[in-house]
């Protein structure tokens, strides 16, 4: 009879010190010695802890400290529990140059095999804002489109937008399943030219957590932006949720 051992990858070891003097409590000491550990490099992204027995050992604190300290991490999404394989650092995120493009376009470019689920694809009306933006006349209708982006399988990101009608009013939802946003505007006539962005800094709604699967109160970042055509009109608003480990924005300064 033949048979196999899975490859299971060596726990990383960390040595770390606490300060039962120290003012602050013995969890959070151990969740910010873990956080640093994981920004400079010492705990590698995708990289697993060694169990909590073993680790309350090294470091000569409770489990239960150790097991808060965890909780602490996974609740801000730097750490991830896999049922029957361990805690591990979370290994990727998503780079967005700030250039004019889509993050199916992103994705695929990285290797990553995009694939999207419609959520909702549907014409409102929309609210007074919205309608300034787009330059709908009251009660007119826009394009709603909600989707959930994934990478490699995994789930990366929650996709809002509102179009207008004469740029995306004969979109269908298989289209929207097998390509990016940007290119089918493209493909129909209207081609994106300009977008002014902004990125903030919030808390997971229940409804956000849900689709990303993080814990509700996560961080998360939102990216708000206004695109318009080569013809200078404002053909769409979007608002694009990111857990907030798996994003992050690339910059080139230049010295005038």
């Amino acid at each position: 009879m033949l048979g196999y051992r899975r490859s299971v990858e060596r726990p990383a070891r960390l040595d770390i010190a606490v300060f039962r003097d120290g003012g602050h409590p013995l969890y959070d000491q151990v969740a910010r010695e873990l956080e640093r550990a994981i920004t400079d490099g010492r705990l590698k992204k995708g990289s697993f802890l060694e169990n909590e027995v073993l680790l309350s050992e090294r470091w000569g604190v409770s489990r239960l400290t150790v097991r808060r300290a965890i909780q602490q991490l996974v609740s801000g999404g730097l750490l991830v529990r896999q049922r029957g394989v361990g805690t591990k650092v979370v290994s990727e995120q998503i780079a967005r140059p700030p250039l004019l493009g889509s993050l199916f376009d992103d994705l695929t470019e990285s290797g990553r095999f995009p694939t999207t689920t419609v959520l909702n694809h549907e014409r409102v009306v929309p609210d007074t804002d919205l309608a300034r933006q787009l330059g709908v006349e009251p009660g007119g209708h826009v394009v709603y489109l909600e989707r959930c982006r994934y990478a490699a399988g995994k789930r990366v990101a929650i996709l809002r937008n509102w179009l207008t009608i004469d740029a995306a009013g004969d979109l269908t939802t298989n289209a929207l399943v097998s390509g990016g946003l940007y290119q089918l505007l493209r493909e129909r006539g209207t081609w994106p030219h300009s977008s002014r962005r902004s990125i903030t800094a919030d808390a997971a709604s229940p409804v956000d957590a849900a689709l990303l699967g993080i814990p509700v109160g996560a961080p998360i970042l939102v990216t708000h932006a206004v695109m318009h055509d080569r013809g200078g009109r404002t053909v769409e608003v979007s608002a694009h949720v990111y857990a907030g480990t798996q994003y992050r924005m690339e910059l080139s300064v230049v010295e005038a």
